[in-house]
């Protein structure tokens, strides 16, 4: 599937505008987003999904959010610790970046 550079260029110019940092590889199917260097999000066939663990899940299990998941080659599905951003949330930007803090934390324990 080719890539959604319209929907990127949405994420990272229009939405995380106001967020410092920012800045967005392409990477397989997809794209990385980082702050300062550190990625917290990924964006693949037109949809956002930012970094989770236990610190975090809950909130996304509270938006009727999911992991990222893509299948191998071998037919197995692979679970990814990034959960979808809903769309209600992309245009809110108060939570949205509340959200980012939270990833990039997720992803600065990680990097530890």
């Amino acid at each position: 599937m080719a890539k959604d550079k319209s929907f990127h260029d949405y994420v990272v110019y229009d939405i995380l505008r106001d967020v410092p940092d920012i800045t967005s590889r392409a990477m397989f199917g997809g794209w990385a987003v980082y702050k300062n260097k550190v990625i917290f999000a990924i964006i693949v066939d037109g949809e956002l999904y930012f970094k989770v663990d236990d610190s975090n899940r809950i909130e996304f299990e509270e938006m009727e959010s999911h992991p990222f998941v893509y299948t191998k080659h071998e037919n197995k599905p692979i679970t990814m610790s990034y959960w979808l951003v809903p769309e209600d949330i992309m245009e809110n930007r108060e939570r949205l970046f509340d959200l980012v803090d939270g990833s990039v934390a997720v992803s600065q324990k990680k990097k530890s």
